[in-house]
């Protein structure tokens, strides 16, 4: 299983508007197999387990490695995570966090937590980062080599790049 795929599935969720079944249905625009498990309860879950998230990516992205394995560690407790191995031939194991039967909300909630488990242990609890554009909040998973990333989208960049043009032009003419 990609890992690195849940973390960004963790951001994608905490960016993700959640106000109804439909919502929830474009978040998972890429799973159709989950669409028809929708139920009205999933968009409230995953409205809290946002909520619990955000603070997870603040705090790593003020370099808190200890405030994001303690809130990490505080949401597996509350949200145990159960792998089962899967196999769809005998060459394809892989582990799938839940069971077929879990809702929408437990199945994404479990991969978020595993997923942000595993990375901050294989590449650093300081690996996730709050968009540094001034009219952003969006979240993001770093995953670049020299832990360099500051903005969630190349769009966020450059408005930022383009905003400090314009002010160090406006500077200069004074």
């Amino acid at each position: 299983m990609d890992f690195v795929r849940y973390a960004d599935g963790a951001a994608a969720l905490v960016n993700a508007p959640l106000d109804d079944v439909d919502d929830v249905r474009e978040l998972l625009s890429d799973r159709p197999w989950l669409q028809p498990m929708l139920t009205e309860r999933d968009p409230p879950a995953l409205r809290r387990i946002q909520r619990d998230l955000r603070p997870v990516f603040a705090a790593s992205s003020a370099g808190e490695a200890g405030e994001v394995v303690e809130l990490l560690n505080a949401l597996l407790g509350r949200h145990p995570v159960t792998p089962r191995i899967v196999g769809h031939d005998a060459q394809s194991w892989h582990l799938h966090v839940a069971d077929r039967r879990s809702g929408v909300a437990e199945l994404l909630t479990a991969e978020c937590l595993l997923g942000l488990a595993i990375l901050v242990c294989d590449a650093g609890a300081t690996r996730l980062g709050v968009c540094q554009a001034s009219s952003c909040t969006n979240v993001f998973v770093d995953t670049s080599p020299n832990q360099s990333r500051r903005y969630c989208s190349d769009r966020c960049s450059s408005r930022a790049n383009v905003a400090a043009y314009r002010a160090r032009r406006k500077a200069e003419a004074r």
